[in-house]
């Protein structure tokens, strides 16, 4: 795939290796937009763990969000758990929560890692290094199989 001309609207979220760095403010842009993503994925899934706890568990609305945003932090929960209903979705919330974890961590990291990389492809670029494309095709000869051994 080829990036669109320019003019167009871009279909990518980050800028190819062969463009410019993207300026710092529009950096900053990028990291609110995912900061706000996260957000959102954090508010959505507070929001499952405390309609969970409320009408599964029968907990106040306050008790709901306190268990539910003590799960979602990795800290645990803080009432008991009466019904079995209530348990097994505590377990599914809690193995939820993990993966919210990570998945809200790789969108945070995501544009900074993705601007470290590009900074050091721009770097090996003016440096004269060969990309990772002439790295991998450069010739290299080919290894010469062991002769077959002869049986006397």
């Amino acid at each position: 795939m080829s990036p669109e001309p320019s003019g167009s609207r871009r279909m990518y979220l980050y800028e190819h290796r062969s463009e410019p760095l993207l300026p710092r403010h529009l950096f900053l842009r990028r990291l609110l937009n995912h900061a706000g993503v996260a957000a959102a994925v954090l508010a959505a899934s507070l929001g499952i763990g405390v309609l969970g706890y409320r009408f599964l568990e029968g907990f106040s609305w306050i008790d709901a969000v306190l268990n539910a945003s003590m799960i979602l932090g990795g800290m645990g929960e803080i009432n008991p758990l009466l019904t079995d209903a209530g348990k097994l979705f505590a377990s599914a919330y809690a193995i939820f929560a993990g993966a919210v974890f990570l998945a809200v961590s790789a969108i945070l990291v995501a544009p900074v890692a993705h601007r470290l990389l590009h900074r050091l492809h721009l770097e090996d670029a003016q440096a004269g290094a060969p990309s990772v494309k002439q790295r991998n095709h450069r010739s290299v000869p080919a290894r010469r199989r062991p002769a077959a051994r002869r049986r006397s």
